[in-house]
């Protein structure tokens, strides 16, 4: 099954979409750590020692994608075969992506109630900050639609000069 899902995403693509085994639940962790003083569960710890051990799963795994034979042919996020600027945008992408998570995760774990009876008394910092906020919210999902359409762009013109070299 490995195999497979390395020669349909490439090295590169399995790596990221394996990340997520020790990702999710180091995000779990993250959102809830705060919350753990409040309620004295442990369960904060338990989602942190859980994304450990797959982050430690998941390094093991990464060692061993070298030895796994890919079919060659053109694959959307193999950096080795992304032109320069497929890697520039992709890393926009990645950045603006995190930026937009990170806002996401923070929203989740705040309790909004203040936020909002300050800006409806009408305080002048409290409606700053929340124009500020939805200014970056704003930035961050323009950025991540930019980013993918420049991206997809450059792999689009990627993939047609190969396919016009091929065929002369």
């Amino acid at each position: 099954m490995i195999k497979r899902l390395v020669d349909r995403f490439g090295r590169t693509g399995f790596a990221a979409l394996s990340s997520l085994i020790w990702a999710l639940p180091m995000a779990a962790w993250a959102g809830s750590s705060d919350l753990s003083p409040i309620d004295k569960t442990a369960y904060p710890w338990v989602a942190l020692a859980i994304g450990l051990v797959m982050l430690v799963v998941w390094l093991v795994l990464l060692t061993r994608l070298r030895g796994i034979e890919v079919t060659p042919r053109q694959r959307r996020f193999d950096l080795q075969q992304m032109s320069m600027g497929e890697k520039r945008w992709a890393l926009g992408l990645a950045a603006f992506a995190t930026g937009l998570i990170a806002w996401l995760n923070g929203a989740a774990t705040v309790d909004w109630g203040s936020l909002v009876a300050a800006v409806s008394a009408g305080k002048v910092g409290p409606t700053l900050l929340a124009v500020g906020l939805a200014v970056f919210v704003l930035a961050m999902l323009a950025g991540v639609w930019l980013s993918w359409r420049k991206e997809s762009a450059a792999y689009e013109a990627r993939v047609l000069s190969i396919y016009a070299r091929g065929q002369s």
